[in-house]
């Protein structure tokens, strides 16, 4: 089955970008780096890098003041 997702290195370098991305961008950043920590052809320890920087994204996001657009 071929891959949809972008490179495991470019969902990896796009988490960096969560903290500036808009609601939008940052759920696309996010959906690609399930779809890459679903994809068992993935390096285990890739995958693991992934989820450990949208891991620390995530907690960020938790202490991040949420306005009216936003749907967290």
């Amino acid at each position: 089955m071929p891959h949809t997702h972008p490179s495991p290195d470019k969902v990896y370098e796009n988490l960096k970008k969560l903290a500036n991305a808009d609601t939008a961008q940052s759920a696309e950043y996010r959906q690609d780096a399930v779809e890459v920590l679903a994809d068992l052809e993935v390096d285990v320890e890739v995958r693991q890098e992934i989820a450990d920087r949208l891991d620390d994204a995530n907690h960020l996001m938790t202490l991040k003041n949420v306005d009216g657009e936003d749907s967290y």
